[in-house]
């Protein structure tokens, strides 16, 4: 069995991401959690509130309810959490969050973001067509359309939170049925597997999950 890290930028465990990552995992991981925001209570996570122009976060706290808050503050928290699992002696460190960060952190042992992951697959697969994204938030849309611009044609990006059900990521899916793309990304690593289904299964369109695609990249390395 490998150990690895897995550092959220909200709090850990999470629960809510693992179950569609254990079955291509299977028995051969050990996986230690651990979260920029781990600790904090709700009243000191809204000192971390995003202002104008910086880089917007948005994850799940344990008592299952969504943040927003600025990257910056968690960078520092992340680097002390990617010394404890050094500590802890695993093998490499993944992060589960589909942000783009700084190259601020150091570690001994294989750092693994899913944004890199993404940035190369999916212009890889999708090889010139119109992209469509959905991200949780409505303040991440210009941050998202920034980022994706840079690797290929964005038809249009949406924001659709994984954390509320409040029906809005299937209306979303039907107002994206009649759009040209054949490519959607959700982006964000609280999209679960029936999420990626159904939004599949209203557009009839190819819909990149990042948590397993995430999953998969691991057990490339370790199995």
């Amino acid at each position: 069995m490998i150990k690895i890290g897995g550092i959220t930028v909200g709090q850990s465990p999470r629960d809510d991401i693992t179950p569609d990552m254990w079955p291509i995992f299977g028995d051969k991981v050990e996986l230690i959690e651990l979260g920029g925001l781990d600790g904090l209570t709700h009243e000191e996570i809204d000192k971390f509130a995003p202002e104008d122009g910086d880089y917007v976060l948005v994850s799940k706290m344990r008592d299952g309810s969504s943040v927003r808050f600025a990257e910056k503050y968690v960078l520092p928290r992340i680097q002390q959490h990617i010394e404890t699992l050094e500590k802890q002696g695993v093998s490499l460190i993944a992060m589960f969050c589909t942000g783009n960060f700084p190259d601020v952190f150091h570690s001994k042992v294989p750092l693994i973001f899913p944004s890199k992951i993404l940035e190369a697959f999916v212009p890889a697969v999708a090889d010139g067509e119109k992209l469509i994204v959905i991200t949780p938030d409505e303040k991440q849309l210009p941050q998202s359309i920034k980022k994706w611009s840079a690797y290929m044609e964005v038809e249009k990006v949406f924001y659709a939170s994984p954390y509320i059900d409040d029906g809005r990521l299937e209306m979303v899916a039907r107002e994206i049925k009649d759009l040209e793309g054949n490519f959607i990304v959700l982006d964000c690593m609280g999209y679960t597997k029936e999420m990626k289904d159904m939004v599949a299964k209203i557009t009839g369109k190819r819909v990149i999950l990042p948590r397993t695609l995430l999953a998969r990249s691991i057990m490339e390395l370790i199995d």
